[in-house]
């Protein structure tokens, strides 16, 4: 299942070389040797003290300096992850009509059923915007396996629920949990690769086994995360060095982010309120955030609609019909193949750059995504719209869940790996992909509570064609952007340095120089 982390690919880690997720560290800090420094944060350390730094721009501790084997390693328990959680998000729409007859629940005209996966992306929302920045205090190793945890501790009151409530509530925090997971693992890649390239099986225990099968897979992977995840942040790994040093010398040795970093309390306020900012006064982000949204909410939407759909039509069990996510999911694994071409079409466009000489233009990430988009997303849910007859075969409106699928990986890609780029050089790409995160999530949530209405009055081929319309008209922003992109990025404060590309130069702290937020 597509996640918004998910879409970060290693080659855009590679035209922003020195760029994070991070807003306050976007870069690591450059060889300095020692010095002094204070803030308003910094007022008990020494005016003398030492500035902690790499020892040598090839010194082992730094995770650009890893062996292969161990990035390879790292980035493999990263993807693995990002793999595996998010199944927590829809795996419980197969035991719906089950769930209902437990709990008393009753989708006559609301799809009450859906609270539990509402509640999981409202949780994912919050989190991300609240929590995330807090993890970058304690590193990603420790910040991932605290989430994942206590996101494993979420699925056993779930599993054991004997309320409704409990388990809406449980959802909201493994919901926000995997979305931590998700943002904090997507900062893997960047911190560590630097260079450029059954029915008869009694309703109670069916349910209960849906979240023991989570607790047995995902405590199968805590060893993993364990031993074999290594901290990659850069910036926490000086920090330990320098508080070893402070231990064992009794010296004032601080690293250059300790010296110069805000106060928490700052930093969460900026946190919270600068992705809706941006949201509010970037119209590249905005149309950005609505395309991917309800790129990303139709998932989740046809977790809702195939259950009228295949019932009504084709006389399918619940069970039978949750297996149909194995079709979004297949095009979302093809829809993976164009997103590494998409990747040289980045690069070659390096030769038409008239505006910055030497460097990919970042609209050239969009190339792919209006097929994807029009041909994919608008496309396939027209196909699902027009073969949902009981006269034709299952198969056909389930290419067009496919069809979708590919159109979501293609799309949310795209527009991580765009707005990424577009932002990384002015120190704003983690706001922005904030933004676009929390509205994903946030339309994940609610779309799907229209489908039962909207279905069941329109019916079901009306019922998608105003979705595809709606498509059709959101799969005109990458057009815009491609044509006219340029003139955004001169335009906007807080991009107008996108696009550079200049290696290893990215502006550190997001409240200096112009539009401060």
């Amino acid at each position: 299942m597509t996640t918004p982390a998910a879409g970060y690919t290693a080659d855009r880690i590679a035209s922003n070389n020195s760029s994070h997720l991070d807003d306050d560290h976007a870069a690591l800090p450059h060889i300095s040797g020692s010095g002094g420094g204070s803030d308003s944060n910094s007022s008990s350390v020494d005016k003398d003290s030492t500035v902690l730094d790499w020892d040598s721009p090839s010194d082992p501790g730094n995770p650009y300096n890893w062996s292969l084997k161990r990035k390879r390693l790292v980035t493999g328990i990263a993807l693995l992850s990002t793999l595996l959680v998010p199944l927590n998000g829809t795996s419980i729409t197969v035991a719906a009509a089950e769930i209902n007859q437990q709990f008393g629940i009753s989708d006559a005209t609301f799809p009450n059923s859906y609270w539990p996966v509402a509640s999981w992306s409202l949780g994912g929302a919050l989190f991300v915007i609240v929590f995330l920045p807090l993890m970058e205090d304690i590193g990603i190793r420790i910040g991932f396996i605290i989430s994942y945890v206590f996101f494993f501790l979420m699925i056993i009151p779930q599993a054991l629920a004997n309320s409704f409530a409990t388990l809406i509530i449980t959802r909201f925090f493994s919901g926000g949990c995997v979305a931590l997971l998700a943002n904090t693992i997507a900062s893997v890649i960047p911190d560590v690769w630097a260079d450029d390239r059954a029915r008869s099986i009694p309703v109670g225990l069916y349910i209960v086994m849906i979240f023991y099968i989570q607790l047995i897979m995902y405590g199968a992977l805590a060893p993993l995360f364990f031993l074999l995840l290594h901290e990659t942040r850069g910036t926490v790994i000086l920090r330990r060095r320098a508080q070893h040093l402070r231990k064992t010398t009794h010296r004032s040795i601080y690293t250059a982010a300790e010296l110069h970093q805000p106060p928490l309390s700052t930093r969460l306020l900026k946190s919270t309120t600068r992705p809706a900012y941006l949201l509010l006064t970037e119209p590249v982000l905005l149309a950005s955030t609505l395309w991917s949204a309800f790129s990303f909410g139709t998932v989740f939407l046809f977790t809702q609609s195939t259950a009228q759909v295949y019932s009504s039509l084709y006389g399918w069990p619940a069970y039978r019909i949750g297996y149909l996510q194995i079709a979004v999911v297949i095009g979302e694994v093809l829809g993976w193949f164009p997103t590494l071409y998409s990747s040289r079409l980045y690069f070659q466009s390096t030769s038409r750059n008239r505006e910055h000489a030497g460097s990919p233009i970042p609209e050239a990430r969009l190339y792919l995504s209006v097929l994807g988009s029009f041909v994919g997303i608008a496309g396939g849910m027209f196909v699902y719209a027009w073969t949902a007859y009981p006269s034709l075969p299952w198969i056909a409106p389930t290419l067009g869940l496919g069809m979708v699928g590919f159109g979501i990986q293609v799309v949310v890609t795209a527009v991580a790996d765009y707005i990424t780029d577009i932002y990384a050089a002015s120190g704003y790409a983690g706001s922005a992909v904030s933004a676009v995160a929390a509205g994903e999530n946030v339309v994940a949530a609610f779309l799907p509570l229209a489908a039962q209405s909207m279905y069941s009055q329109m019916g079901f081929q009306w019922a998608s064609t105003l979705l595809g319309v709606l498509a059709v008209g959101l799969s005109f922003a990458p057009v815009v952007f491609i044509v006219w992109g340029r003139q955004f990025r001169a335009r906007s404060p807080f991009m107008r340095a996108g696009g550079e590309g200049k290696e290893g130069v990215v502006v550190a702290d997001e409240g200096e120089g112009k539009g401060d937020v």
